[in-house]
């Protein structure tokens, strides 16, 4: 896992719930492809047609609430999204998406300061997220040991596969 993530922002408001992120009509797709072309449909149809490769999701509070399934961090992963940042994020969300291996990084009142497009760089063991069009400098919560692990594995199950020596 890269401990620097740079990538263009797209903007999304307080409360985006997982039934926002990946709607339950699409709990039958398999597809990592397709499941990825839904994202944030309930949001806006056209935000995963559009969504730049890596790049980031800029919300406002509670991003992630709702149902504990784990097709929200999977359709953002499968999106493209490299890291989402947020003035906070739901709990288990938060957990889910780290499990995962997608880089969440909490920033308050971030949302208030960057404009869709812009692009951001990342430093997670910084805890700094810095505009390029700006040069501003945010200073953010850092990830704990534990998440960083995870993410550095790219997921719980890898990091799991890898200590206890099991085959993919």
């Amino acid at each position: 896992m890269k401990t620097t993530i740079t990538g263009k922002t797209i903007i999304v408001g307080n409360n985006i719930d997982t039934d926002q992120i990946y709607p339950g009509r699409f709990l039958a797709i398999t597809d990592p492809k397709e499941i990825g072309s839904h994202c944030l449909c309930g949001v806006d149809e056209a935000i995963a047609q559009n969504f730049p490769q890596g790049g980031i999701v800029v919300a406002g509070t509670n991003f992630g609430c709702g149902s504990s399934r784990e097709h929200a961090p999977i359709a953002l992963i499968n999106m493209g999204a490299g890291a989402v940042v947020a003035d906070s994020f739901a709990r288990i969300f938060f957990r889910n998406s780290i499990n995962l291996g997608l880089p969440l990084i909490v920033c308050k009142g971030i949302s208030r300061e960057v404009e869709a497009g812009q692009e951001l760089t990342i430093d997670i063991l910084e805890g700094t997220i810095k505009v390029k069009e700006t040069g501003k400098v945010y200073l953010c919560d850092k990830l704990g040991d534990q998440a960083m692990k995870i993410l550095e594995a790219g997921g719980i199950k890898p990091m799991m596969r890898a200590r206890f020596g099991k085959p993919e």
